[in-house]
């Protein structure tokens, strides 16, 4: 069965993304959650990314808006 997350904040994925690279730098990282860890920052990078489209489309619009 799959869980499906609750959609995230930029600013709460960046901070997520900050304890893992911290965790991944540590001298005593944990080789065998290291698979885990970089899928769901991979997740988060794609959530911070879906994040900023979404900003720069609302900040296209009102721009546009603006301008006509």
């Amino acid at each position: 069965m799959t869980t499906k997350r609750r959609e995230i904040g930029y600013a709460e994925a960046v901070a997520e993304l900050e304890e893992i690279l911290e965790g991944l730098e540590a001298e005593d990282a944990d080789v065998d959650a290291l698979a885990e860890r970089v899928r769901r920052a991979a997740e988060l990078i794609e959530a911070c990314r879906a994040r900023i489209a979404a900003a720069k489309l609302q900040i296209d619009e009102v721009l546009a808006a603006r301008e006509s």
